[in-house]
């Protein structure tokens, strides 16, 4: 099974988003445990991947690629993994605010955090603060992670903190933000948990948020 891991690790830092299906389909069928196919695999080529991104050996294009490949090997995994199996699962959910439509690095956040292990949920994009509040309280996530690309739409972060400390919202719930704009002294202004300026720098911040790092 070694060998399918590997692969599996590489096909990631190849971004071979046309093979990587196949090659999990063929693991699957040799007797490779999903669990160990996503977390030795798949996760620790991404993460590789988000090393050399945040070493500046890789760009933009190459990060979406191999985000790409590692979804399309976890769209295999994911089903075939036994209710109940693996470990404590934490619940990130992730949106874009009120009128910003922006989500490239929304969706590199969320690849990165799946292949770290968290159950992530996604929202999408121009949502309202009540929406991200509702949803968040519907599926019991324990981080909300917003994003903004532009200077107009930074206030809507604010916004939502705000309504979540009002409502009582804040209890038990962490809430980070990020985007281009985003600074460490804005995050700290608006009394939000965190901010990162990359994907894996969001991972390394949710795992200290949860207690995992």
């Amino acid at each position: 099974m070694k060998e399918y891991v590997e692969r599996l690790r590489q096909a990631v830092i190849d971004y071979d988003m046309e093979g990587i299906g196949a090659l999990a389909e063929e693991a699957l069928a040799k007797g490779l445990d999903p669990l160990v196919g996503i977390e030795e695999g798949l996760a620790v080529g991404i993460r590789e991947v988000g090393r050399r991104f945040g070493a500046g050996e890789l760009f933009l294009p190459e990060l979406v690629m191999a985000a790409e490949a590692m979804r399309a090997g976890v769209a295999v995994f994911q089903p075939r993994i036994p209710e109940g199996a693996g470990r404590t699962v934490h619940r990130v959910l992730l949106a874009t605010v009120q009128d910003d439509i922006h989500e490239i690095g929304k969706n590199l956040v969320a690849t990165m955090l799946t292949a770290n292990g968290y159950e992530v949920v996604d929202i999408g994009v121009n949502k309202p603060v009540e929406e991200i509040l509702k949803e968040a309280e519907r599926i019991g996530a324990e981080v909300i992670g917003v994003s903004a690309l532009m200077t107009t739409t930074m206030p809507r972060m604010k916004e939502l903190i705000d309504a979540a400390v009002l409502r009582g919202a804040r209890h038990g719930k962490r809430y980070i933000v990020g985007g281009a704009p985003v600074t460490e002294q804005y995050s700290k202004d608006i009394r939000a948990d965190g901010t990162a300026g990359d994907a894996p720098g969001a991972v390394q911040l949710v795992n200290r948020l949860v207690g995992d790092g």
